[in-house]
């Protein structure tokens, strides 16, 4: 069976970027779980829902088929819809946390995500990849920077986008969603008793990848 990666960390850490660069070096699928939430959310906005309104969110997923395409940033389609640039919002984001709490969200969108990480050579990341989705994954990290140091990277993502982001608000806003990730009820954000932790700060995404597929190799060998 081919290898599945789980990569675990706060927002910010740098999992989506190294994840596409270890899944291009590897030849691995990608499969970014945090998009999931975020086609979720933008459903759950997109008919009048609330934060609040997890179970209901939730019953929205019969109807929602969640697809990704080739290229990047990569494409995101619901039911066919590109959505890749309207789930990217600080709203959207905030929305996919506030409703990743509840369990009934939580249990549907993870039966989802392990049936496409069952065939192997995908490498996945998330909140709770490496403790839910994909606990007997290949090898597991947890990716990890200071607050401030996600909170700068996130600032610079949003202004490349053309969106206004001032510092002290996007750091706010990781604090808060930290706060919830590792809080929550359900699949809250851990390092997993097996996982490797690995800093981000002051390495390149490159330099972190190969040091994530060094420690696959040994871990194969």
């Amino acid at each position: 069976m081919k290898p599945v990666i789980a990569i675990d960390g706060p927002a910010g850490a740098g999992k989506s970027t190294v994840s596409k660069l270890i899944a291009q070096e590897l030849g691995l699928s990608y499969l970014d779980t945090g998009a999931m939430y975020r086609c979720l959310a933008f459903r759950a906005l997109d008919a009048g829902l609330t934060v609040q309104d997890g179970d209901k969110a939730a019953e929205l997923m019969e109807d929602i088929h969640i697809t990704f395409g080739v290229g990047e940033p990569q494409p995101v389609f619901i039911n066919g819809e590109d959505v890749t640039t309207s789930i990217r919002t600080p709203e959207i984001g905030e929305a996919a946390s506030a409703l990743s709490q509840f369990t009934p969200v939580r249990q549907r969108m993870v039966a989802l995500q392990q049936e496409l990480v069952r065939g192997g050579g995908v490498i996945l990341e998330g909140r709770d990849v490496t403790t839910v989705v994909a606990p007997d994954a290949t090898l597991k990290i947890y990716l990890t920077a200071s607050l401030e140091e996600r909170a700068k990277r996130r600032q610079h993502e949003f202004i490349a986008k053309g969106m206004e982001a001032g510092f002290q608000d996007v750091r706010n806003q990781i604090e808060q969603r930290d706060h919830r990730d590792i809080n929550r009820d359900d699949s809250p954000l851990k390092v997993a008793d097996d996982a490797i932790v690995v800093e981000s700060a002051d390495r390149t995404p490159e330099e972190v990848a190969a040091k994530i597929i060094s420690h696959l190799k040994a871990k194969l060998q």
